[in-house]
């Protein structure tokens, strides 16, 4: 069931009348968001309901059997069953196919057949999701930064719909408060609601629909047939795509949170605005930055440790952090990428205050530039199909001159544009949002109604998937 369809428009409609209904008998309101919740995700597959209730289940005794232990080795075994289990399930769907693949390929450079096959496996939808966020609640009880919560909310809270398929990944502690408090519709900014859904299909319907299909996936595709700046504007509209389509995502589902009275976490915050690698990450998918910080890099180590280990464990959060997104070998290459740039940014800027150097006038500009270029060279990976794929789109870039005609006004205004929108002052973002609460209830109807006519009338026949529905 995709954000963007009617089918969705009136499964929230629903949600939205009934839930509101119940909001005063917390118990029957919980165990209508569950339902609700299970309803969602079984829309797309329903055997996948049977995962999510594992997941649950395992996750909310293993949590219970933490707490309850006083002995420290034993709840280190414990914590260390919960991961391992949560862990294999992932594995098991994401990358055993991968495994067989990997491991058969090198074999048989070497004249060993093994007769291994793919097993086929289907990756369930939100399983990369709901398994981080298992963890994040199983580790948070054994550091005493959190106290098991009831199953029924636990359940809730894992299987939320709006941040269930693609985030953002919220903690445990952010959202089980809020789902044993009162709350008064009264009080909901629904304007704010509505222009994040706003935004967010817009961003997705349109933006990322049009430059998908009017260069990203016929250069990604067939990189031999383009010349160099369609090469470029490709990857520059790739990363407006997954901007568009993933930010899109996760503002309808705040928006969406939000209309039933609760509050998610901002996972973006103009991410290309970034003048640095750190930067991006602190703007891009925070909920995964902060996740990945919190419980991969500082359990390695984190900063301590001097500055080789320190680059060490930061080049394996981000390896780690490229393999998540995907079995393959190009999100490898795309989190080895970002390590590397990661821990190189940390030393020239270490050499440059050793040397006592004073940034120039032009030197947040340089940055950007080269932070932006950066990230984008890491999209190629992450877009790419092959190693194969992504070096010959490289060696055109370089190799093949001349415009083309895929580089069209529209696609250059759209990119353009859309870079632009992100470095408008917040200031005045927050002054229009104001003035577009303060305005009467007719006035906002209208304005919405205009929207949507637009993205109906901008948008194309069908809205494919999000992207992140694939992790």
């Amino acid at each position: 069931m995709l954000f963007p369809t009617f089918e969705y428009a009136v499964f929230f409609s629903g949600v939205f009348v009934l839930s509101w209904l119940l909001r005063p008998h917390l118990l029957a309101w919980r165990v209508f968001l569950l339902v609700a919740s299970f309803v969602f995700y079984g829309a797309f597959e329903p055997v996948y309901c049977l995962l999510l209730a594992a997941s649950i289940l395992v996750n909310q005794a293993m949590a219970v059997a933490i707490h309850r232990c006083r002995e420290e080795g034993q709840r280190r075994v414990l914590l260390g069953v919960a991961v391992v289990a949560n862990l294999a399930g992932l594995g098991y769907f994401k990358y055993t196919d991968f495994f067989i693949e990997s491991v058969s390929g090198v074999l048989e450079t070497v004249g060993i057949d093994t007769g291994w096959v793919p097993l086929q496996i289907i990756l369930p939808v939100a399983v990369s999701f709901f398994t981080f966020q298992a963890l994040s609640y199983v580790i948070d009880t054994y550091r005493g930064d959190a106290e098991p919560s009831s199953l029924l909310d636990f359940a809730v809270y894992l299987s939320f719909f709006p941040h269930l398929v693609a985030g953002p990944i919220v903690r445990a502690r952010e959202l089980l408060p809020q789902l044993t408090g009162r709350a008064d519709p009264r009080k909901v900014n629904s304007a704010l609601a509505f222009r994040l859904i706003m935004a967010g299909l817009f961003k997705k319907v349109v933006i990322s629909s049009f430059v998908s299909a009017a260069i990203v996936d016929d250069v990604f595709a067939v990189p031999e047939s383009y010349r160099s700046f369609e090469i470029l504007f490709a990857i520059y509209a790739y990363a407006i795509q997954i901007y568009a389509d993933f930010s899109g995502y996760t503002d309808i589902a705040i928006g969406c949170a939000l209309l039933l009275g609760l509050r998610f976490p901002q996972n973006f915050d103009a991410p290309y605005t970034a003048t640095s690698m750190q930067g991006f990450w602190r703007r891009w998918h925070m909920t995964l930055s902060f996740w990945l910080r919190d419980y991969l890099y500082i359990p390695l180590g984190g900063n301590t440790g001097g500055r080789n280990r320190r680059d060490l464990n930061l080049f394996l959060t981000m390896l780690i952090g490229g393999f998540w997104h995907g079995a393959a070998w190009t999100f490898l290459a795309w989190g080895g990428i970002h390590g590397v740039a990661l821990a190189g940014e940390r030393r020239v800027l270490a050499a440059r205050e050793a040397a006592g150097k004073v940034p120039g006038r032009w030197s947040p500009v340089i940055r950007w530039i080269v932070t932006f270029h950066i990230v984008c060279l890491g999209w190629v990976f992450f877009r790419a199909e092959s190693f194969g794929n992504a070096f010959s789109l490289l060696w055109r870039l370089v190799a093949a001159p001349g415009i083309g005609d895929a580089v069209t006004p529209m696609l250059v205004f759209v990119i353009a544009a859309m870079i632009a929108s992100q470095f408008v002052p917040i200031d005045v973002v927050k002054r229009a949002q104001a003035a577009f609460s303060r305005s009467v209830p007719a006035l906002q109807a209208v304005a919405l109604a205009v929207g949507l006519l637009l993205i109906d009338a901008l948008g194309p026949e069908g809205v494919p998937p999000f992207i992140y529905f694939q992790f």
